[in-house]
This record gives structure tokens, sequence and C-alpha cells, in this order.
């Protein structure tokens, strides 16, 4: 029995298998780099933020650098000089306008003592001289040392400032106050950009934010102007706190945060440096970046291997199903050769081309299929010499049996081509119609333990030789059912002389209780009784007999099977045997009973 189990098709197991091996590795391997590019990537970003802080810090270094330079300078030229009145020096009042005009950074210079009228000189597009004077006025407190003032952004230009003053020192005369205002707009232009931006649009387009605060954390330069300006604290960022924390001690760090800015969170990654503008004053360099979008490089590596993974997939699935379909075809032609044959065809081949072992297990196949085929043949051939010696062998105790009497002589033969004739217009198959003519032929074997005396009694029976005769089909069911091979043909010899009504015998069955072969072999084997000479009877010619069976259907026999007969007789398939022509008188006094004993014994 083929089994009913669910088969998966050997095509999707390769087609897995090459799948597996050739894109897990694929993609694990496009995973490992695009995560090692995030790693490099990330450690360049971070490198470049410190780069980036460190360089500017040191713009901011040497622009104090140069201002201080200016300064000292200055005050070492007023102190080389001793001039006893400063107000009244052509010479000094030639250096102030000569710097001014070689360094358009310095946007004024204030110069004052106790004893004399200061002395100004500005850049009206920067600043005023009231301005100025606030200023100088704001570094009163410096000494001989440089102090530097706080960042200021002149109102009217825009400018950011620092002051550095100084004051110079000199036996025999008053110190004097040296107060220069230098310009950092280029330099807050080169720290945090020329255009100045919104911090909202800095927050939402990602780019990188680069400001300056001084040592509260308040902003000195800032993309946006406002926030420089205002002088705006930014000491609710981390990274700046951190900075305010730890950055007269740490140079430059780099911090990663996360910041909320109009209530939206974000992963940011940042690094600071300090530069010192003096003595005492630093400030600090911060650059920050939202680390999505800062590391948007590492997620667009990452989406193009898998877009290129998902590529090799699709290829690899196409050129799999093209190399499975090539492997698995053969096996699938020898599947369904091998079913063919499981089915009963042995002429099934399979005749592959394929240079594998698929080819070689093709060819074995063949071969195989081929033996199988001959050993078939011969069993075949085997099979049906046994069969026609068997059934050779039946006929001839059947032969032998019906020889004992000459009227007899021929019965079982004829019995057996009745009963198939019935058989087969009752549409029984091929198979039951020989068990059918077999167990017709042997219907009788019981009666070789029948006294001859009996047997060849060329008058009617007397009722106790009846009751011996009526033995002969137990004796029959006993010799032969002691074979195997007989189990399918007991029935008709058995029981063929059962009546549906129950008055036959050996066993009295009735209706459904009686098998169809009994039955048949019963309606045949009177047929036939009933057409052929006896010694003590004469046979019944066609219509009398068959209208006499008819009318024993209910009581001896089923319908079907006597009308089966009579159709069998009608188209000609059966002979009439022995027949005789009956004289109506004797065929109607027989037609009298229903229960005729003369019948029975012509029968028995």
């Amino acid at each position: 029995m083929p089994s009913t189990d669910r088969k998966i098709s050997l095509r999707y197991l390769v087609l897995l298998t090459l799948l597996l091996v050739g894109l897990v590795p694929l993609v694990l391997t496009g995973w490992m780099l695009s995560d090692r590019s995030g790693s490099e990537l990330r450690a360049a970003e971070n490198r470049y933020q410190i780069q980036l802080v460190q360089e500017k810090a040191r713009r901011i270094e040497i622009f104090a650098e140069r201002a201080r330079s200016t300064v000292y300078n200055l005050k070492t030229a007023i102190e080389l000089g001793d001039d006893p009145f400063l107000s009244e020096s052509d010479q000094l009042a030639d250096t102030l306008s000569s710097m001014l005009r070689e360094n358009p950074e310095i946007a004024g210079i204030h110069i004052s003592s106790d004893r004399e009228i200061p002395i100004s000189v500005f850049r009206p597009e920067i600043l005023d001289g009231v301005t100025l004077n606030t200023l100088a006025n704001d570094a009163a407190s410096a000494k001989t040392e440089l102090t530097v003032g706080r960042p200021h952004t002149i109102e009217s230009s825009g400018h950011p400032v620092l002051t550095f003053a100084v004051e110079t020192s000199g036996a025999g005369r008053p110190a004097i106050r040296i107060v220069t205002a230098i310009s950092a707009k280029r330099l807050a232009g080169d720290i945090v950009g020329f255009t100045s931006i919104s911090e909202q649009q800095l927050w939402e387009s990602g780019l990188p934010i680069v400001f300056v605060v001084d040592d509260k954390g308040e902003a000195v330069f800032h993309p946006d102007n406002s926030a420089a300006s205002s002088g705006r604290r930014f000491t609710d960022l981390k990274i700046v706190s951190e900075w305010l924390e730890s950055g007269r001690i740490v140079q430059s760090a780099l911090v990663p945060f996360d910041a909320v800015y109009n209530d939206k969170p974000h992963r940011m990654i940042g690094a600071y440096s300090t530069a010192s503008i003096s003595e005492g004053r630093i400030v600090g360099v911060v650059a920050m970046q939202d680390e999505s979008k800062a590391l948007a490089s590492v997620a667009d590596i990452r989406r193009q291997v898998w877009l290129i993974s998902l590529g090799f997939a699709i290829a690899a699935m196409f050129v799999g199903l093209l190399l499975a379909r090539s492997m698995t075809n053969p096996l699938l032609r020898l599947t369904d050769a091998a079913k063919r044959i499981a089915a009963g065809d042995y002429s099934s081949r399979v005749a592959s081309r394929n240079v594998t072992e698929i080819g070689t297990l093709a060819d074995s196949f063949d071969q195989m299929s081929g033996k199988i085929e001959e050993q078939i043949a011969r069993l075949a051939k085997a099979a049906e010499e046994n069969r026609e010696l068997f059934v050779g062998t039946v006929k001839a105790l059947a032969a032998a049996i019906d020889g004992k009497d000459k009227y007899t002589r021929g019965h079982s033969e004829r019995v057996a081509r009745i009963s198939v004739a019935i058989g087969r217009r009752m549409n029984l198959p091929e198979d039951e119609l020989e068990t059918l003519r077999i167990s017709a032929l042997l219907h009788d074997v019981g009666k070789i333990a029948i006294d001859d005396n009996i047997l060849k009694k060329p008058a009617a029976l007397t009722d106790e030789e009846f009751e011996i005769m009526k033995q002969h089909p137990v004796r029959g069911y006993k010799i032969m059912s002691q074979i195997p091979a007989m189990k399918d043909f007991l029935p008709g010899m058995y029981m063929h002389h059962e009546m549906v009504n129950g008055k036959g015998y050996p066993q009295g069955l009735t209706g459904d209780q009686i098998p169809l072969q009994a039955k048949i072999v019963s309606v045949a084997d009177t047929f036939d009784a009933m057409t052929i000479d006896r010694p003590y009877q004469k046979g019944m010619e066609l219509g009398a007999a068959l209208e006499r069976l008819r009318s024993f259907v209910g009581t001896r026999y089923q319908s079907e099977v006597v009308e089966a007969l009579i159709e069998a007789c009608n188209a000609g398939e059966v002979g009439q045997g022995i027949i005789r022509q009956l004289a109506e008188k004797r065929a109607a006094e027989a037609a009298t009973s229903e229960h005729d004993p003369l019948l029975d014994r012509l029968v028995a």
C-alpha cells in the first residue's frame, strides 16, 4: 500500500540548502562588515569632533596671543618712550593710528592716566568713542599684568569685542592704563560660521552645532547670533556642564549625552576643548550633533548591505531553482518510474543522459526494472501453466467422477460452462467467474466416495440410496477442505443442493445464507440434469426445462439466477446438451408438484 505520509519535494530541500549555504554567510559577512564600518565611522566621527574643537580652540588661543602681543608691544613702546606728557606726544598718536591701520582686528585703543586727558582711537564702523570709554572703564581694574575683559557684543555693529588691558610701570611717572578693544568677528566666523542660523534650524537639520562658552557657561560665539549677543547660558546641556566642571583640568574630551529640545529627545555625540585666552580666563569650544544624523552613513551602509543581500538572495534563488531542477528532474523521473512499476507497469524506464551518479542510478534502475519485468513474465507464465495444470487436474477429476456413469459423462464440464454463462449475465468479475468455474467442475467431487452401485444404478434410487447420495456434498467438502488452496471453491460444491426455502441439504440454509456461487451451480446442475437422458427419464426440451426452473423460483432457486440462465440460453450462450423431446404430458405431469422427488433424485 502506498504511503500516505506527506512528502517534501527534494527540489525545495536543495533550494533551501543552496540559499542557506550561499545567503547566510553573505548576510553575516555583510552585517559584520557594516557593523565594523559603523564602529570605524563612529570612531572617525569622534576623532573628527575632537580634532575640530581642538583646532578651533587653538585658533582662539592664537587670536588671544596676537591680541596680547599687541597690548604688550604698545606697553613696551610707552615705557621706552619715557614721555612725561603723554597727551602731547605726537609719536604716540602716530603709533596708535598706525596700529589701527595695520591691524584690522583692533576696534579701538584707549590710553589714560590719572593726571592726563585720555587718548582714544577707534574704528567708527565698529564702535564709537563712548562705547570705547565704557569698555575702558569696565577694564579700569587693569594691573601691570594683562587682564582680559568679558566678551561684549557691540550693539550698533554686532561685532563681538574683547578688551585687553594693562598698566605701564616706571619710576618717577604715573601709571598709564592701556585698553585695546579687539574685534572677534572674523574669529567668530571661523569658529561658528559667518551666517547666522537659528538654533531651531540647527536642531531640526541635524547639522553639527559648534559654539563657544565662557567660564560661566554663557555663549561667546554661537551660530545663532541672538544666543551670543544675549549671553545665553547653556548649562542645561550636559556637555557644557561637564566642561565647566572639568574644563580647567581636561583639555578636551568626548561626551555622548542625551538632550531635549522642544520636548523632543535627542541622542547626541559631542566634544569640547578648552582655550586659554589669558591667565585665569578660559573659554570652552563645544561641538555636538545628533547621533542619528552624524552616523547616518552607517545606516546607509547597513541599508545597502541589506539591499545587496536581498539582490543576491533573489539571484541565488533563481540560480538555485534552476540548479535544483537540473539535479532533481532525473530523481523525479526515477520516482515516477518507480511508482509505475509499483502499479504493475514493469516496462517503465528512465533512460537518463545525466553524466553524474544520478545517471548511473538511472541506468541501474533501468537494468533492475528490466530484470523485474523478465522475472514477472516468467512468474506469470509459470502461474498460467500451474493454473492450466490445476484446471486440467480438476477437469480430469471431474471427468473421472462423471465417467462412472455413462449418463452423467461430461456433466461437470457442462455445469461449469452453464455456471460461467450465468455469472457473466450477472456481471460477475473475471476472478469470480474463474472461481465459479472451478467450483462447478468440483461440485460433485464427493461422489467419489459414493458406492458405484448407487451411482450407476439404472433405475430411480430408493429412499435409502437417495440418503446416501445426499451425503456427496459433505464428503466432497471434507476431501477438499483439507487443501487450503481450495477454500474459495468450497461453497459451490458444499451448498449447491441448498434451497432458498430452507428445504435443501446438507445444512438447510435459506435465502441470503446461501452463497451466490452455490445458487448458480445449483441452477446449472439442475438445468443440465433436466436436459439429459437418464436410464429412468428422458431429457426435457429447452423451453420446458426453463419454464420448469422458473416455476421453482422462490422455493428452490433465486429469481435473478434463473433469469440470468434464461437470458444466456436466449443469447445462445448455453448449449442444450442432450435434450430430448419429451412428451408434453410428462412435462405437464412433472410441473404439477412444487417439491418434485423425481427432480431431487435427478440432480442428486
